[in-house]
Order: structure tokens, then C-alpha cells, then sequence
């Protein structure tokens, strides 16, 4: 089962723990994901393609280049913009505000240049 492959469970303790974890390159497409404390964990280059990541905690969590093309990401709790803007792809994604990330792009665009 991924979940005991990732450690993230085990016999002993059937609890997911997901802080901190290295999860570079894993794939985790398709995944619901959402409400999960991933606080640290290291994320970069996974896939996280039509992920549900809603409700997510994202604190120092690692997107660098991390595929979340299509991720539903509506109300992640710690998250930044550099964070979000490292991954790789975030093409159709639903960003924190609810917004696509083309409509969340543009109004970003915008908001910079009336600064």
C-alpha cells in the first residue's frame, strides 16, 4: 500500500503523519489529499496533477517544480505566492482564493502594476 511505502502509516501507529515527509518525485496524481497537514515536507518535482489539496497545510512545504496542473488548492492555509509560483506547472489549477490560476495570474499582474 503506498501509504506504508511512503512511512507515512505503519502497523504500529495507523495515524497518517505526513509533517515533514521527503516526497520528492512521488506521484500522487489523482490523490485527495485535502485538509492534510504537509507542514515541511518536501514536495518538489512531485505530481500532484488533479490533486485535492483543498484545506491543505502548507507551511515550508517544497513545490519546486512540482506538476499541479489541474491540483485544487482552495484554501490551503500557509502557503506564499514564491512557493506556489516555484512549481513547475499550475496550469488549470484552482488557487487558494478559489480563482483558476490564469484568472489568479492576471489579477496578480495587475495588482504589481498598480503598485
Amino acid at each position: 500500500m503506498l501509504l506504508y511505502e511512503l512511512n507515512l502509516i505503519s502497523k504500529r501507529n495507523p495515524v497518517i503523519n505526513v509533517r515533514g515527509p521527503d516526497l520528492r518525485y512521488t506521484r500522487l496524481r489523482d490523490m485527495n489529499l485535502s485538509g492534510l497537514d504537509l507542514r515541511g515536507a518536501d514536495l518538489s518535482e512531485a505530481d500532484l496533477c488533479h490533486t485535492d489539496l483543498s484545506e491543505a497545510q502548507l507551511r515550508d512545504t517544497n513545490l519546486s517544480d512540482a506538476h499541479l496542473r489541474e491540483a485544487n488548492l482552495r484554501g490551503v492555509v500557509g502557503w506564499t505566492e514564491d512557493q506556489l509560483l516555484a512549481a513547475y506547472s499550475l496550469e488549470g489549477a484552482t488557487m487558494p482564493n478559489g480563482q483558476k490560476y490564469e484568472d489568479w495570474l492576471k489579477d496578480r499582474e495587475k495588482r504589481q502594476q498598480d503598485e
